[in-house]
């Protein structure tokens, strides 16, 4: 099949090497223009961008699909479906007309449930017991339209980035089902029951609040790993806590209970296992306080 693949971060990357794996025709790669990035802040291209160059196939990094060039220009590839993947731009009718088939995404949830930019951190915050991924078929609306396929897995205690690589693994799979044979997965329109928006998160999100139970600030922790990393301050240094497990106890929220670095919550305790120090390479919690003692009746903020 002549497909037009469109997506930018590394979730979006294994749906690309499964569709050149399965001997399908990539006529052209759409991603995200590169970023500065690093210390220089150089322009860095997008994981999709490298892997698509690594197969050597043509890469688009349009600012926007609005223009009427650029919609002639992908309406040219003659495709016969577009694949999406977290590509990041809105789509138009005109681009989502264009291909034969349309515009198939995988969407990192259970639709109708979390629609929208960041699925998968929701769904961990949410405590959700599962998620999955669906197939759908896009139109105008955000995440609305109907869908073709879908797989689910429990979320356990699992991180997002964790999450996110089982997910864009799975996803890429049903991709390549659904496309072998599409009769066999008739769209079906989402329920207007159960319907939530995974609104995207805003960094200052990823401060740890010892104000809520143990359990939603271990959810926190999940959620925000490994990026940007939820985080606490102690003497105006960030501390990023990248795993964290619950700890027996309960005390004042935001200070902590013995020399363990065991985090008082409104109800219960939090103690971090992993953290990282600005700067500085992420370390266990017992090296880090061999090297930066905190005491019982730390005020954490």
């Amino acid at each position: 099949m002549r497909i037009i693949f469109m997506g930018t971060p590394d979730f979006a990357v294994p749906t690309l090497q499964a569709l050149v794996a399965a001997g399908h025709e990539v006529a052209a790669v759409y991603c995200q223009p590169p970023r500065p990035a690093g210390r220089g802040k150089k322009l860095q291209p997008s994981p999709v961008q490298l892997a698509a160059q690594a197969h050597g196939i043509a890469v688009h990094t349009p600012v926007s699909l609005r223009d009427a060039v650029e919609q002639a220009a992908f309406a040219a590839l003659g495709a016969e479906v577009a694949v999406v993947a977290a590509y990041g731009l809105i789509l138009p009718q005109a681009v989502l007309d264009a291909p034969r088939l349309g515009c198939l995404n995988v969407h990192g949830s259970l639709l109708p449930r979390w629609r929208g930019a960041a699925p998968v951190q929701r769904a961990i915050l949410a405590g959700d017991a599962t998620t999955g991924v669906t197939i759908m078929q896009m139109e105008r609306g955000l995440d609305t339209g109907p869908m073709l396929a879908r797989v689910e897995t429990p979320v356990d205690g699992k991180t997002a980035g964790d999450l996110t690589t089982e997910l864009a693994e799975k996803g890429a799979a049903l991709m390549v089902s659904v496309l072998a044979d599409l009769a066999r997965h008739p769209p079906r329109v989402q329920p207007n029951e159960g319907v939530t928006y995974a609104h995207k998160i805003d960094k200052a999100e990823s401060r740890l609040d010892f104000g809520h139970a143990a359990v939603q600030v271990e959810r926190q922790v999940r959620a925000f790993a490994p990026a940007p990393g939820a985080f606490f301050e102690l003497e105006g240094e960030r501390y990023r806590v990248l795993a964290a497990q619950l700890a027996p106890g309960s005390g004042a929220p935001g200070v902590t209970l013995d020399d363990a670095l065991t985090i008082g919550c409104a109800s219960g305790a939090i103690r971090p296992v992993l953290v990282q120090r600005a700067g500085r390479p992420a370390m266990d919690a017992a090296a880090l306080l061999r090297g930066r003692a905190i005491p019982a009746g730390t005020v954490l903020g």
